[in-house]
């Protein structure tokens, strides 16, 4: 094979392949971007929301209060009553 033959045929390969690169690099180019994504993490609230969640919180706690305290009462009366007793009925008042 002549030296001169196969310096023609590469160059000629690389010429297309340049042209195949320009082409896929042209339609990089024209692709839109993505669109950008928000904001992640926590949404900051104003002043107003924390006032409204504030408000709203202590209402919560307030009803889990009353019924914490509704239940520690009931058990304590449950506890504070007296076992029922039977009385004998016999007139010295000692159980046989």
């Amino acid at each position: 094979m002549d030296i001169n033959k196969a310096l023609r045929e590469l160059y000629e390969e690389k010429r297309r392949l340049d042209v195949a690169i320009a082409a896929l690099e042209g339609r990089l180019r024209t692709t839109p971007d993505p669109p950008a994504r928000g904001r992640r993490g926590r949404k900051t609230m104003s002043a107003e929301e924390r006032l409204v969640v504030s408000k709203r919180m202590s209402k919560y706690w307030e009803a889990r209060r009353v019924s914490a305290q509704a239940l520690e009462t009931a058990s304590e009366d449950a506890a504070v009553a007296p076992a029922s007793t039977e009385v004998n009925a016999s007139s010295d008042g000692v159980s046989a």
